[in-house]
């Protein structure tokens, strides 16, 4: 892993994304901080940062194609393919649900069956959203050679989906990276 990028994209999750202050998180539990990591994703060093990293792990992983849950997955796809690593990926991400118009697809982008896909995310907790679009990848026929996310809270959510995926699901960086001293570390 790049440690210049990982670097980067450490500093820019830093200043942009930890929100501190009580949040409802999407799997109902609340929590004494944040990570709203699109804001450190959407700006252009976090961008670049995230899309060698994760172009990195996708050519380790020997995927053609990176992509994920709606909305987290889209600028970690975009960004993947960004970057001179990514030139010979695609990007896609999966619907919650299907359109009711135009092709009724529930996986966007040039994928199709036996595409070997890395799963991204970019901020996990329980992984539930994570492990929904992996069956929704399955049901189209893609082959999961494994996942990233950008920031893992260390609350069982990658163990979840790497279960899930019966492949490794890593982290670029952990919330001890971004919060050490946060009021629920162990």
């Amino acid at each position: 892993m790049s440690s210049d990028a990982r670097q980067t994209l450490i500093a820019e999750l830093r200043e942009h994304a930890l929100v501190l202050g009580e949040v409802t998180l999407s799997s109902g539990a609340t929590a004494q901080y944040y990570v709203d990591a699109r804001r450190a994703l959407l700006r252009p060093a976090g961008f670049r940062a995230a899309g060698e990293l994760i172009a990195e792990a996708a050519t380790g992983a020997g995927a053609e194609a990176v992509g994920g849950p709606v909305m987290a997955a889209i600028p970690l796809a975009c960004a993947a393919i960004a970057v001179p690593q990514g030139d010979r990926l695609v990007g896609f991400f999966v619907r919650k649900e299907t359109k009711s118009h135009g092709m009724q697809r529930m996986v966007e982008g040039p994928v199709g069956e036996g595409t070997k896909a890395l799963v991204v995310e970019d901020t996990v907790t329980t992984g539930g959203s994570t492990i929904e679009a992996v069956g929704r990848m399955r049901e189209q026929g893609l082959e999961i050679v494994g996942g990233v996310c950008v920031v893992d809270r260390l609350a069982g959510g990658t163990e979840a989906i790497s279960d899930a995926i019966g492949r490794p699901f890593e982290a670029l960086v952990t919330i001890d990276d971004l919060y050490p001293d946060r009021p629920d570390r162990d």
